[in-house]
């Protein structure tokens, strides 16, 4: 929730200084012009002709307008409002509802509001609302949505506030100073639990590490749990400790997972929410949840050699909980907003894969890569990542068929070069035509054959 007063406005009951004064008068209607205009022409004419009847009309009409400025000068000063939005992150295609509530902090009630809240086109029209009087202490809440088919980080606001005075003679607008900002993520698609490149979970036998390697001695033991095998008794620590102890030998240890996303924008032609480049977007981040649903550490990679969660630690999400959701939350954040890079090649995120920062090393996890056009010197360097991860996907994606062209502008491998090349390698490789669903590719790549690596997930 966000909340504010109007800009240039104190606390309640404070009174704003003569340049606000000024500023109020400015806000006169047409009405209320007139009505100054003919109350200072009607006492004019009642000076030269001597008419002390229509001098008194000349004054009401010219003081009637000026004392709606000076209520309304004073009445914003009394008014606050707030902003709820919910959620603060949302799929492409999704809607969020923003609530936004009006305060009466004052002793007297208000004249006619209307509000207007400044949000992006993408959006929506600009929404407005007109509220009748409010009651001293009172309140109203007002609501509306909003949604966007093109992921980004949108602001939301300054709630902008319009006072009338019953008469409607002054009109005064004023912003408030609290902005919201709402984060389209791109769409994701429920992805089956099919065994990708030998990859069966995130946790399992397969992704578990002896503690005792060097005997009995060397075991960890711990406290006997309601359960435990009795085979696994420790009787020297039971002895040591008064308890009974059980043999920690296994610990269960998430397998890791980077999904690579090439961002270059020589990579990629047109643009749009059914662009080639939109959807190795959405592919990623598809990936991201569904490998993190599965029980894996996963990072993502870019290009540019960029990594998040970052290089701290492992570089990859943290093993479950809060952490890990934070992780996800970040990725998706990057994800939302990450554009081209003006990079040529994949040079960087070969040194990333390389091991430098992200404690792996060569063969350490599985690879998931979303692929723009190559050329055979990145087709080249693509195919050794494959010696950088125990197991590798690729989805190459052609963007000229994504944007309509017979044929690329300048000469590229085709795809099928492309995709033999990777498998010779050995990668899981698979085409990415236009409109194919993702989902679809992913169960082809789970019974796919042809590139699948060792398991790869012991960390």
């Amino acid at each position: 929730m966000s909340a504010g007063a109007p800009d240039g406005a104190g606390g309640p009951g404070e009174h704003g200084h003569g340049g606000g004064l000024r500023a109020s008068l400015s806000g006169l209607t047409t009405r209320g012009r007139s009505f100054l205009a003919a109350g200072i022409a009607a006492a004019a004419c009642a000076y030269v002709l001597g008419q002390g009847e229509l001098l008194r009309v000349g004054l009401l009409l010219a003081a009637l307008p000026l004392i709606c400025v000076l209520a309304l000068h004073r009445t914003r000063y009394r008014v606050s409002g707030s902003r709820r939005l919910t959620p603060g992150r949302v799929s492409a295609g999704a809607e969020a509802r923003v609530q936004l509530r009006m305060d009466n902090v004052s002793r007297l009630p208000t004249g006619l509001l209307m509000l207007q809240d400044r949000v992006p086109y993408v959006l929506g029209p600009r929404p407005r609302f007109v509220l009748d009087r409010v009651e001293p202490g009172g309140r109203r809440e007002v609501s509306y949505r909003v949604r966007s088919d093109l992921r980004g980080r949108y602001p939301l606001g300054p709630l902008q506030l319009r006072l009338t005075d019953p008469f409607g003679l002054v009109e005064l607008t004023r912003s408030f100073s609290a902005h919201d900002t709402l984060t389209v993520v791109p769409r994701t698609e429920p992805l089956p639990p099919v065994r990708i490149a030998g990859e069966a979970s995130g946790y399992g036998d397969g992704s578990r590490r002896s503690l005792a390697l060097a005997g009995e001695d060397d075991v960890i033991p711990r406290g006997y749990r309601r359960g435990d095998d009795l085979r696994r008794v420790h009787w020297r620590s039971t002895a040591r400790y008064g308890e009974l102890m059980v043999r920690r030998e296994e610990q269960p240890q998430r397998s890791r997972a980077t999904v690579l996303l090439d961002t270059r924008r020589l990579a990629y032609e047109g643009a749009g929410p059914d662009s080639a480049f939109e959807w190795a977007v959405s592919g990623a981040a598809s990936a991201l949840v569904h490998l993190l649903e599965q029980g894996f550490s996963v990072r993502l990679l870019t290009d540019t050699g960029d990594a998040v969660p970052g290089e701290g630690g492992s570089g990859f999400s943290a093993s479950g909980g809060q952490d890990s959701a934070e992780a996800a939350g970040l990725m998706m954040d990057t994800l939302a907003v990450v554009g081209h890079s003006d990079g040529a090649g994949l040079s960087r995120a070969y040194d990333a894969l390389r091991g430098g920062g992200f404690g792996g090393g060569p063969g350490d996890g599985l690879l998931i890569a979303f692929l723009g056009d190559l050329d055979d010197a990145q087709t080249e360097l693509a195919a050794k990542l494959r010696q950088r991860s125990g197991g590798a996907v690729a989805f190459v994606l052609d963007s000229a068929a994504w944007a309509g062209q017979a044929a690329r502008p300048h000469a590229l491998p085709s795809v099928e070069e492309r995709l033999g090349r990777l498998r010779d390698a050995g990668w899981t490789a698979l085409a990415a035509p236009p409109g194919t669903a993702f989902g679809e590719l992913w169960k082809q790549a789970g019974t796919a054959r042809s590139g699948i690596g060792t398991t790869g997930g012991r960390g």
